[in-house]
């Protein structure tokens, strides 16, 4: 049925693969098409304000009464009449004229009309609330390359657009044209106007939210420096833009009329292509069903199958998780009735195996725990008897009492009534009679210290843990006629420390590597590796024994194994 199902839906795939295709170009271009016509619009928004502007500076080009009046030399009386009711209404009737912020600065040739202008200090004029206009003489803008350089006349077409002055600090533009006086023959500068504009105003429609979120839309001067910019890129004024910049995103770049300069629009792929996610969608949504429907019909018609097969599966998973004791039973003579018995003899016999070995396992652990601990008794016991009979031998009789009243409380504890772990009091007690006993044997040549945390009374240790390495530092770490041993046991982190620590000749490395190293046959260090057995038969391989020596300094024995409360231990007898 899966294969079925394969089928019939490559052909759907390839359909719907090929639609996609069609509808993600027609998209695009469409989009294109819809980002151009905003972009058309934001320029005809542009256009209309800047006309405007031109609209206030036709008002004073063609007014004929202003060049009358500037055309005509006369001082006094005349020219302040003049100024008072006829030039100054039309300079304020033109700003009047419209409702954006404009200000207005006319350049005079007839300097017998006075100067009128306001001083602004640092302050951008248009930053005040009334509309301003002032009024200089011609001299102060002669020798302005902006005005030098500024095209011959052509009667009402010459006019120009420029950032000049202080505009650009002020984020400011001007539309710049003279005023002229024709004349018989030809067209005669009589004044230069010049009207500035906030550009933010100007560019007020320059909004990527008209085009989606994500885009981004700016706007260049004639160097390609950045003059505004709207969206998501992190454009700065005055930056040098560079087409590369925009990558595998769509740009659409048209130039502004009048201006030279260029708006621009920054468009995400994913933004073009939102639509043709739906298409796609749409597709995988109808392949989707497909499927389903294949599916049904399939799981339908296998279904009595399907559920043989996963109690089957149920079983063998538990099989493999260690659990012997689920079985399986159907009805009929068919292959599955059979693997069902199969399967639960397997795990019948699985179980009775694994149990048999597991009890052979536990008995030979307790076998080896308990020759490891009857190899050391002997061993302690032989050398302890050895003493006491130099000390009977040399009538050393109080010595002799005292080392026999040890050696009775050392096996009175060692017995622990057959256990392997006992308290760590009584471990610690045992220590303690085995070094009276070799303090009695060695005297004053012979120095103990205990670092015994006082909490390890709460908990319980492996017994003959500390004592085979006492005996083994008296036995063999002797440097010259003394000895200093220093015994601490501490908690850390859940697990019980012990050091035993000497000032003796040390391990040679050597002769570490002979203790932990395989037996075959070396008899180095046997009661150290009895220890380590013991420690790592009853509580794992992650514990256990290690040596710190430096020859001619000295030995750390360090002992580690978890920690266990009284409490825990008599939970797990019980």
């Amino acid at each position: 049925m899966l294969s079925y199902a394969a089928l019939i839906m490559i052909p759907v795939l390839l359909v719907g693969y090929a639609a996609n295709s069609v509808f993600v170009d027609s998209i695009r271009e469409k989009t294109r098409t819809n980002m151009q016509g905003t972009l058309h619009q934001m320029m005809d928004n542009i256009a209309y304000r800047m006309e405007d502007t031109q609209r206030i500076s036709d008002m004073l080009y063609f007014d004929d009464t202003l060049a009358s009046h500037l055309r005509h030399f006369e001082a006094g009386w005349v020219n302040y009449e003049a100024t008072k009711k006829d030039l100054m209404p039309k300079f304020r009737t033109a700003l009047g004229a419209t409702n954006r912020k404009m200000w207005m600065s006319f350049y005079l040739h007839n300097e017998m009309f006075p100067e009128i202008y306001k001083n602004y200090g640092d302050a951008d004029p248009l930053s005040l609330r009334d509309q301003q206009y002032d009024w200089y003489h011609i001299k102060r803008i002669a020798n302005k390359d902006w005005y030098r350089n500024y095209p011959e006349e052509q009667y009402g077409k010459t006019l120009r657009w420029k950032q000049i002055e202080d505009d650009g600090r002020y984020s400011r533009i001007s539309l710049l044209r003279r005023i002229v006086d024709l004349g018989p023959k030809d067209a005669k500068e009589i004044g230069f106007l010049r009207i500035s504009v906030r550009l933010p105003d100007l560019f007020e429609s320059v909004d990527f939210k008209k085009i989606g979120e994500g885009t981004t839309i700016f706007i260049t001067d004639e160097r390609r420096r950045i003059v505004t910019s709207s969206g998501a890129l992190p454009l700065a004024k005055g930056e040098v833009w560079e087409a590369r910049a925009a990558g595998d995103q769509l740009l659409i770049q048209q130039t502004l009329p009048g201006l030279g300069w260029t708006l621009a629009a920054i468009v995400p792929v994913n933004l073009t292509e939102q639509d043709s996610h739906k298409i796609q969608l749409l597709t995988a949504l109808i392949c989707a069903a497909c499927f389903l429907v294949f599916s049904a019909a399939g799981i339908f018609i296998s279904r009595f199958f399907s559920k043989r097969v996963s109690k089957i599966v149920s079983v063998l998973d538990s099989f493999q998780g260690g659990e012997f004791h689920k079985r399986i039973h159907f009805k009929g003579n068919d292959e599955f009735t059979q693997i069902s018995f199969a399967l639960n003899d397997m795990g019948q016999n699985i179980g009775r195996l694994i149990r048999e070995v597991y009890l052979k396992d536990l008995q030979k652990k307790e076998a080896e725990l308990a020759s490891l601990q009857a190899q050391i008794n002997p061993h302690f016991l032989y050398n302890t008897l050895s003493s006491i009979s130099r000390l009977a031998k040399f009538g050393e009789v109080d010595k002799l009492h005292r080392m026999v009243l040890d050696l009775a409380k050392f096996y009175r504890l060692s017995l622990s009534d057959g256990k392997n772990i006992i308290p760590a009091f009584n471990e610690l007690e045992q220590v303690k009679a085995y070094i009276d006993i070799q303090k009695t044997k060695y005297g004053e040549r012979m120095n103990v210290l205990y670092e015994i945390d006082p909490a390890i009374a709460g908990y319980r240790m492996l017994k003959l843990t500390i004592q085979p390495f006492v005996e083994n530092a008296l036995e063999h770490a002797w440097c010259g006629d003394r000895i200093g041993l220093r015994i601490a046991v501490r908690l850390e982190e859940g697990n019980i420390a012990i050091l035993v620590i000497d000032d003796g000749v040390g391990f040679h490395p050597n002769r570490i590597q002979e203790i932990f190293g395989p037996a075959d046959g070396v008899q180095a260090g046997y009661g150290i590796r009895n220890v380590d057995q013991r420690i790592k038969l009853h509580f794992g391989k992650e514990y256990g024994v290690s040596i710190a020596s430096r020859p001619g300094i000295g030995s750390t024995v360090r002992i580690v194994f978890p920690a266990i409360k009284l409490a825990e231990d008599r939970e797990r007898s019980a």
